[in-house]
């Protein structure tokens, strides 16, 4: 029977709607994700930390394993997929590591706030009821810190683009009617990765996988319980193999940096400053607050619309619906598992937890950066908001205009409302500046890194490593070092024209005695060097001496620990007495230092980084990977005597 005049009026109408709508949303993808590449590229840099990363690189590049100082194994890099990423391309592009770094992190930046959106759009329903215009996306995009980290070298980029791949491949999952074996098992396998995005990345991996565990199975007749073990076996495949052979070869369970930062450490007040230090000047709970309204009405309107997808709640179970039984209860609760609604408590629950994670470990030293990922999942959900057009006034994506307000058109003015306000929010943030100290490290200890890091060297956009040759001492460094062909060790003095240089015994090698240089800034003093420098730092963070000493109550966030030059002078294997030892040493507390050294369980310590990696050195690694994550020295050599129960030189200094 052919279609009356009003029918075909309305169904040309809804393509019309539809077509617009579809191109309201891609749109806005586009503005968003350009806006964002604009922005991380209008900040390009590359931070000191990012640095440490393309050291290890060319260690790699260079044949001598993922190690930061040749013969000495230490994962000084948190994210292992960073490394290897950031490796991968430089040897396939044979590019600078430098402009390698900055292509990787800007691409996977924008591809993020893409993902983003698509997964948001999806839940949403897609735009065949509403336009869906950039709302979350909105939020993240323009505060300052998520440009900065753009493309600063860090692995903030991979983690906001794992974070957003997982989110639309979650939504994907809860949406089909049928599952594919092949979409199932890559995701499975994506969220498995974990671990190697960053450790505290687990969290959300893990209750991603809880969830497709205890959720229904797609229906292949394999037994559940061997189906399960499949899902276990490929989710655990990469990280678990690759956390055996981290045990073994870097003798630790996590990565080093987890050592020296103390991770598992409390230090809540400072959390809370730094959380503060994030959301205050921004006044980021005013976008975060109209979304959640704004994503509630959406909700409320979708429902009373009829709009909501098939998998809106337990209810689409009749069955389990009507079964009141326990059985019953746990059936309704497995089925919910497969639902956006689930996904979405799964993804801003993850990033509650984590920020509760934050707060505990005190925080960071860089201003904002660790809260990204966080803030990052809360605005998963509503990276677009949909605006569905009130049927009373412009006809709906059927064209048919209808007489009388509806209930859940009350909603569109919330929704509009809650769209403008981010909008307008969006560009106040964009142009504050939170952090005004510059240089000066105020009482917090926390900067904005990057603004730093430009001050310090001149240059506004350090990208490349000879940039940081203008930091203080960087040229000064790399001239004594010339200077110097026998060797030795290089400790920073207070001026930033020279160095103190502690020489190594006779006789001299023909090739030298080689250069030790013990620095905070690993990043640019690395990069500014050859392979065979060895570089280490007072924190710990490619050092083991100092990584295992006891964090200090009040010292700086992300640079608690301090361990004296007295250690390295004795491990570096320098003259130890004076006048060849700095002004400023005591050759009374090297000696001490050197028996502190011979600690039993010091040497074992060291020993697993150190010693050739045979299969018993590999073996006994794994098996004291966790009892040497927990060894702790004492940095005052005198106190380390006393733990260690050895004979002190000195048992009391003369008055």
């Amino acid at each position: 029977m052919p279609l009356g005049r009003g029918h075909r009026r309305a169904d040309s109408s809804g393509r019309r709607f539809s077509r617009l709508s579809r191109t309201v949303f891609v749109g806005g993808i586009v503005l968003t994700a350009t806006l964002f590449a604009a922005g991380g590229w209008q900040r390009r840099w590359i931070a000191d930390d990012g640095l440490i990363v393309l050291r290890t690189v060319r260690n790699l590049m260079a044949g001598n394993g993922p190690v930061f100082n040749s013969g000495e194994r230490v994962e000084t890099n948190t994210s292992t997929a960073w490394t290897y990423l950031v490796w991968f391309f430089s040897w396939l592009t044979d590019l600078r590591l430098e402009y390698v770094v900055l292509g990787i992190a800007l691409t996977l930046s924008v591809l993020a706030i893409v993902f983003a959106m698509l997964g948001s759009a999806r839940l949403w329903g897609g735009t065949r009821t509403a336009f869906l215009v950039p709302a979350g996306a909105l939020v993240y995009i323009a505060v300052p810190p998520a440009r900065d980290y753009a493309t600063s070298g860090l692995e903030s980029s991979l983690v906001i683009a794992w974070l957003a791949v997982l989110w639309w491949l979650l939504i994907r999952w809860s949406q089909a009617e049928r599952v594919r074996l092949t979409s199932f098992f890559g995701l499975v396998f994506f969220a498995g990765l974990a671990p190697l995005i960053r450790p505290e990345m687990t969290l959300v991996g893990a209750l991603a996988l809880l969830m497709i565990f205890c959720a229904p199975l797609p229906e292949t007749g394999v037994r559940p319980i061997v189906f399960r073990a499949i899902i276990v076996a490929v989710a655990g495949l990469v990280p678990v193999a690759y956390q055996i052979w981290r045990m073994g070869y870097y003798g630790l369970p996590y990565p080093n940096t987890a050592v020296s930062k103390d991770a598992g450490g409390a230090k809540w007040k400072q959390g809370l400053v730094y959380l503060w230090n994030f959301v205050g000047p921004y006044w980021l709970l005013i976008p975060l607050v109209l979304l959640a309204v704004a994503a509630a009405f959406a909700v409320w309107s979708g429902r009373r619309d009829g709009a909501a997808g098939r998998h809106a709640d337990a209810g689409d179970a009749p069955a389990a619906a009507r079964d009141k039984s326990r059985r019953g209860r746990i059936h309704r609760f497995s089925v919910w598992l497969r639902t956006p609604a689930a996904v979405v408590a799964l993804m801003v629950g993850s990033g509650l937890l984590l920020t509760v994670y934050e707060i505990r470990v005190g925080g960071d030293f860089m201003h904002g950066r660790m809260l990204l990922p966080q803030l990052f999942c809360l605005i998963l959900p509503v990276a677009v908001l949909p605006i569905r057009v009130p049927q009373t006034l412009f006809g709906g994506a059927d064209g048919v205009r209808k007489r009388g307000m509806r209930a859940s058109d009350w909603a569109f003015a919330v929704v509009l409302a809650g769209f403008l306000g981010t909008a307008g929010w969006a560009l106040f943030a964009a142009n504050t500046t939170a952090i005004t100290t510059g240089t000066k490290i105020s009482s917090t200890g926390i900067v904005d890194e990057r603004i730093y890091y430009v001050l310090n060297t001149g240059h506004d956009h350090p990208i490349r490593a000879e940039d940081y040759l203008d930091y203080p001492r960087m040229r000064a460094m790399v001239r004594d070092i010339r200077n110097t062909p026998d060797g030795g060790l290089l400790l920073n003095s207070p001026s930033f024209m020279f160095w103190y240089i502690a020489p190594p015994p006779q006789p001299i090698p023909a090739d030298g005695a080689g250069h030790t240089v013990f620095f905070l800034n690993l990043g640019m003093t690395s990069m500014n060097v050859p392979l065979d420098v060895r570089v280490i730092d007072q924190m710990g963070l490619a050092y083991p001496l100092a990584a295992h000493t006891e964090r200090l109550s009040d010292g700086r966030i992300g640079h608690d620990k301090n361990l004296y030059p007295d250690w390295v002078v004795v491990d570096a294997g320098m003259v130890d007495q004076k006048p060849w030892l700095p002004w400023f040493m005591d050759d009374k507390w090297v000696a001490q230092a050197r028996v502190a050294l011979t600690c039993p369980a010091t040497q074992d310590l060291l020993a697993s980084s150190r010693s050739p990696l045979t299969f018993d050195r590999w073996r006994h690694n794994v098996v004291q990977a966790l009892g040497f994550s927990k060894y702790r020295i004492d940095r005052v050599p005198k106190y380390e005597i006393e733990r260690c129960g050895l004979v002190d030189p000195y048992p009391s200094y003369p008055k």
